[in-house]
């Protein structure tokens, strides 16, 4: 017979075990996420001000294979880092990206864990882009692009708009005509990204190598 003491102190070492194993991989895809806010990169059809990047990729991972909370972390981490290191909006550009990332990869996470299949990721990577890009809108009307107005006068952003399309009228027509599309590109270049590289990151994702 077993000893009870003996299998509650192999659980808890367990438990224990699993905790540190998430956390370090959590700290390491908040620092791979951090590394690819800087690999950014310009866009046809959008001003040259909005960058495209892959710094979700790493928290959709940990959202997949840690579950959504982790994922949330990951964005928290990654625009902590860069707002105490590097910040040029005073803290309105890190906070929309964070709540913007949070968007993509909570739900996602959610769908996937309710649904482990690889339909339950692509559902849950679906409409966590959908997410994103919807709330996209409100997130840049109310707190990105009124603190770059003060680096940028709104007329002149209006005027980088209207460049690409002359009948643009207005900043929220842009945001809803130009930025929502954008960030759920965004969103599924991400999750396409996530698919392809899943399954071979997956041992060391869920600690067993």
């Amino acid at each position: 017979m077993s000893d009870p003491n003996t299998a509650t102190a192999g659980r808890v070492r367990t438990r224990s075990s699993a905790r540190v194993r998430a956390l370090t991989v959590t700290a390491m895809l908040s620092a791979i996420s951090f590394v690819l806010m800087f690999l950014d990169f310009s866009v046809p059809l959008m001003p040259p001000f909005v960058k495209m990047d892959i710094s979700e990729l790493p928290a959709l991972l940990a959202a997949f294979a840690l579950g959504p909370v982790y994922g949330v972390v990951v964005c928290l981490v990654k625009n902590f880092i860069h707002l105490v290191t590097m910040t040029t909006t005073g803290g309105a550009g890190e906070l929309c990206n964070f709540l913007l990332g949070a968007c993509f990869v909570f739900p996602a996470g959610i769908i996937y864990h309710k649904m482990k299949s690889r339909k339950g990721a692509i559902t849950g990577a679906l409409v966590g882009a959908v997410v994103m890009g919807v709330l996209s809108i409100p997130l840049n009307y109310y707190i990105s692009y009124p603190v770059y107005a003060n680096f940028m006068p709104i007329d002149l952003i209006l005027e980088m708009y209207q460049s690409i399309r002359p009948s643009a009228n207005g900043l929220l027509e842009c945001l809803i005509t130009f930025n929502a599309p954008f960030t759920l590109v965004k969103g599924l270049l991400d999750a396409a990204l996530c698919f392809l590289i899943y399954k071979p990151l997956s041992p060391i994702l869920h600690g067993k190598v």
